[in-house]
């Protein structure tokens, strides 16, 4: 294990000459924050990132100098506003890969993306003995909307099963992605182990099959590359706020003839074309699909954050949490005691790691980081049923994203040790 992290690192060490994460640290204000009289090392990036100077000047700015509601005034800062708040969407459209910007829908989070597909293209098209595939290692929100569509039409639900790696058991897939499948589900990344999956080859039987594919996107958004067109998905759902961006924003992407054929969500102002007493016409998309007063300033504010990005770059982003992700392996795994969930090849999974102490519950590792300004999470993590199959209660997780470092690894294995120590173990 130790050779394949060293040479994955070598390989990725000459783009990271390029990185300069001391700058990067400097960009984001809590990070000066001390906690229990320790510096932050904050590594629960998988549960939401942290935000730099220009995204919260972003926020500022707008309040500032543009506050006011979108595409209904004729006045300038409503069309200043209307103007920024669209902005977002096509460089949004642009950054996963260069879709219509009429196929994002701006949405609250992930969790609001994947229930407005279940609301209104599940149930319209999933019926009375359809199959919904997911995986064994779905968040929640990628599990429940399927599970209560699945039993409100007594449709089926089918799961992928993983291996003892972390990586999905593919041995049976032309049996479980079948004639009767109507969509398959699944996560880009899992927010528990690390593995990022193989989303375009799963969405070629899923089209095979003429099933519909949609991937979670909300782990893999912030620390890979995506090209929606390349993956071939039907829907890609991702969140703001974990790519350093506001909370409170979401986004859809759905390919522009699923948009159009699929019912409204929520209904209200801006979301109608026009209304009498005995009949309501819808707007065109993707404002079909955004009834009422949006989340403006925030959904203003992610232009900043995709630029912050793109100006890093994606593939600088993805390498650098590689060669962070092997560093943190190869350390862990020294420590006695640690077990970590997922594949070890850095090349296949993403920076969020899952562990556990043989001795100890996550609870206690997570209260007695933080008292060392280690900040983790500590949990189910949304993932219930593959805790389960994992024959876990609840995982230690360590998330990395582009303003950690090897010294905030050293950090937190130097606290795991402390803490094995202080318990007389």
């Amino acid at each position: 294990m130790t050779s394949n992290i060293t040479r994955n690192r070598t390989a990725a060490a000459s783009p990271l000459s390029r990185f300069d994460i001391e700058k990067i640290k400097a960009d984001f204000p809590i990070l000066n924050e001390t906690v229990n009289g320790n510096r932050l090392v904050y590594l629960d990036n998988a549960a939401t990132s942290q935000k730099p100077r220009v995204v919260i000047n972003a926020i500022i700015e707008y309040y500032r100098k543009t506050n006011a509601n979108i595409h209904r005034g004729l006045h300038k800062l409503a069309e200043d506003a209307t103007r920024a708040y669209e902005a977002t969407r096509a460089h949004t459209a642009s950054f996963i890969g260069g879709v219509a910007s009429e196929e994002i829908i701006f949405t609250r989070g992930t969790t609001e993306s994947i229930n407005l597909v279940a609301c209104t293209w599940g149930e319209e098209n999933i019926h009375e003995g359809d199959e919904i595939v997911i995986t064994e290692m779905e968040h929640h929100a990628n599990f429940i909307p399927w599970f209560m569509l699945a039993k409100k039409k007594k449709a089926v639900i089918r799961r992928i099963p993983i291996t003892v790696c972390g990586h999905l058991d593919l041995n049976n897939i032309d049996e479980i992605i079948n004639p009767r499948t109507k969509l398959v589900a699944v996560t880009h990344m899992s927010n528990v182990l690390g593995t990022i999956n193989p989303i375009k080859e799963l969405a070629a039987k899923a089209h095979a099959r003429k099933a519909l594919f949609l991937a979670d996107g909300a782990q893999a958004a912030p620390h890979l590359p995506v090209d929606v067109k390349d993956l071939d998905v039907d829907f890609y759902v991702f969140s703001s706020h974990k790519m350093l961006g506001p909370t409170g924003v979401g986004v859809l992407y759905a390919r522009r003839e699923l948009l159009e054929n699929m019912p409204p969500f929520n209904f209200g102002g801006e979301m109608i074309s026009e209304v009498s007493f005995d009949r309501v016409t819808w707007a065109d998309i993707p404002h079909k699909f955004e009834a009422g007063t949006p989340n403006i300033a925030d959904v203003v504010a992610y232009h900043a954050a995709l630029t912050y990005l793109e100006e890093i770059g994606m593939e600088n982003i993805h390498r650098h949490e590689m060669e962070l992700t092997g560093y943190a392996i190869e350390k862990l795994s020294r420590i006695e005691g640690i077990e970590i969930q997922g594949p070890q090849d850095v090349t296949q999974r993403g920076g969020a790691i899952s562990f556990t102490d043989k001795d100890l519950h996550p609870h206690d590792i997570s209260t007695f980081l933080d008292s060392k300004g280690v900040a983790i999470r500590a949990g189910h993590h949304c993932a219930q049923p593959l805790m389960r199959v994992l024959g876990k209660i609840a995982t230690a997780r360590a998330s990395l994203y582009i303003y950690n470092n090897e010294d905030d690894i050293d950090i937190l294995c130097n606290a795991l040790v402390e803490m094995r120590r202080y318990f007389g173990l």
